[in-house]
């Protein structure tokens, strides 16, 4: 360890401890009978309120990687990086509706994970699975994207070395997280997005302020972003888009807003709601967030007019370009602000690390262990083994991180959105109608996952001398229908995550007519149309924690 800043590590290290004791607290906060339910343990006794809801989703979408990632993809791409701006306001029109039917009918059959819902709505084992399967793998690595975010805070304060005692403080956080995780489920998370989206807001809300008016104002801000892309090779960077990335923009903004609620733990907070009242006003205030995420990426500008450099990663010998906020943070502020603008990305790895960890342990737990090995099994053992599993998440995040180059993550988690994308037709379009076929949603998936796969294998990025997995940019030339190809010579690009949708859809339609034709069966449903209407308080309404 070389350089350690002691004032903002002693600051850091003082606002983890609190929310260290807010994660043990909270196993009794808001407690029901148990926590060995995985309603309880997994889904908070799904009794959150508005504000509680709206700190837990806003604390699980607005992760640490966010809050590090989108500046630094506006530090070395630019406007290309703001395409999360629109996309997190397209998001919550479009999930509206689908989220109301989905929380009413999970309250009224005991659904905690969506393949759990897609069981009830086929019978079918085979797309349940499938369901569960994406949604673990395409989880994995959007953990250790926390962990990238949370190291590039620890970099920056002096954890720099190579090998194991570089990532010996990352270690040690993550081993308490794992232990109040464990005991306390989901409100250890929902607790602490108090603290983490306070701070997040107040360091935001400084640094656009502050930071332009020590550096001259917006106009000079941009006007060194400008020269300093003019002053590059590449054709798609800039603080303009290009007629080659205008569609790649939109189509990715619209296929991350698609994908969004589709992670199993977007769906997890919803899940953790008291009501569909609830879920309608985070809908409507949740794009308050948006906003913050704007000013937050302008701050990659900032850093550009500011002449910031990216941390030399001891372990990997590359530039870490994810380290240029904190360092930003670091050259810009005073000791005592830059340690809590450091806390405030790092408890920004800790809530949504958690949250994730805690949906694929409950679908592991529900739709594989359940479904194949314990049949059986009651609330108790399903909520012991989706403690256990939740270790295991969190320590194979881990892994990635001291086993394999973070680049490889950032990799994974750009294949898991397009995987994530495959399960729209079975989870959302099922919401609202079972025409769809289940041999044409399992058709579907094949061909858009496997066609997604070998489309992001055969795009390479030549900046970082990689020949497959090189981003999620495909070019209309390169896009071949067995042998026909419809763009040739386009140097337009398009999301990867699109194509390999539409793919889906397409397939599931055209398999559905066919079977529909032979009659062949489509599996039994277990909901009733009033199911996707149900609200709290409704008499009848099944209660929390009954056995499944």
């Amino acid at each position: 360890m070389n350089e350690i800043q002691w004032p903002e590590l002693i600051i850091f290290a003082l606002l983890f401890l609190v929310v260290t004791v807010l994660g043990f607290v909270a196993s009794r906060w808001k407690a029901g009978e148990t926590l060995d339910h995985l309603d309880e343990w997994g889904l908070g006794g799904r009794k959150f309120g508005s504000w509680i809801t709206w700190f837990l989703i806003g604390g699980d979408l607005y992760t640490a990687y966010t809050f590090v990632a989108v500046p630094a993809l506006m530090f070395s791409a630019g406007a290309m990086g703001f395409f999360a701006l629109p996309y997190t306001i397209l998001v919550y029109p479009l999930v509206f509706l689908p989220l109301l039917r989905l929380w009413s009918v999970s309250r009224a059959r005991g659904y905690v994970t969506p393949a759990d819902f897609v069981k009830g709505r086929y019978g079918s084992k085979v797309l349940a699975t499938l369901v569960a399967i994406t949604g673990i793998v395409a989880t994995m690595p959007y953990i250790a994207l926390q962990l990238v975010g949370l190291e590039a805070v620890l970099r920056t304060m002096g954890f720099n070395e190579a090998g194991f005692l570089g990532h010996l403080p990352l270690l040690i956080a993550f081993i308490i997280l794992a232990v109040y995780t464990y005991q306390s489920g989901l409100r250890a998370p929902a607790l602490i997005a108090f603290v983490k989206d306070i701070l997040i807001y107040v360091v935001i809300l400084v640094a656009v302020i502050y930071l332009p008016l020590k550096l001259g104002g917006w106009s000079e801000i941009f006007g060194a972003a400008d020269a300093k892309f003019d002053a590059t090779p590449s054709p798609n960077d800039g603080i303009l888009l290009n007629s080659n990335n205008q569609l790649q923009y939109a189509t990715l903004a619209l296929g991350s807003a698609l994908a969004l609620f589709l992670y199993p733990h977007s769906v997890t907070g919803v899940l953790a709601s008291r009501g569909r009242n609830v879920i309608k006003r985070n809908m409507s205030a949740l794009p308050a967030y948006s906003l913050l995420l704007g000013l937050l990426a302008l701050l990659g500008y900032v850093a550009i007019s500011a002449g910031t450099k990216a941390l030399t990663n001891n372990a990997t010998g590359k530039p870490d370009t994810n380290t240029v906020i904190p360092v930003l943070f670091e050259q810009q502020f005073p000791a005592w602000f830059a340690g809590i603008a450091f806390a405030a990305i790092g408890i920004g790895a800790l809530v949504p690390a958690a949250i994730m960890s805690i949906a694929a342990a409950n679908l592991w737990t529900r739709n594989m262990y359940k479904e194949f090995i314990k049949p059986d099994a009651t609330p108790v053992q399903e909520a012991k083994q989706a403690k256990l599993a939740s270790l295991i998440v969190k320590f194979g995040a881990v892994a990635f991180i001291l086993f394999i180059d973070p680049q490889f993550s950032i990799d994974l988690q750009l294949i898991g959105g397009v995987m994530i994308l495959q399960t729209l037709p079975a989870v959302v379009i099922a919401l609202y109608t079972r025409w769809l076929h289940i041999w044409g949603l399992v058709a579907g998936w094949i061909v858009g996952m496997g066609w997604g796969m070998l489309l992001l294998y055969n795009i390479p990025n030549p900046a970082t001398g990689k020949a497959h997995f090189g981003g999620s940019a495909l070019t209309l030339d390169k896009l071949n229908l067995f042998g026909w190809q419809p763009f040739p010579g386009s140097q337009v690009q398009i999301y990867v995550g699109i194509v390999a949708l539409v793919a889906n859809l397409v397939v599931a339609l055209v398999v559905t007519a066919i079977v529909r034709r032979f009659k062949v069966s489509n599996g039994t449903d277990d909901t009733d149309d009033a199911d996707y209407h149900v609200d709290e308080g409704d008499k009848d309404l099944r209660p929390v924690a009954a056995p499944h």
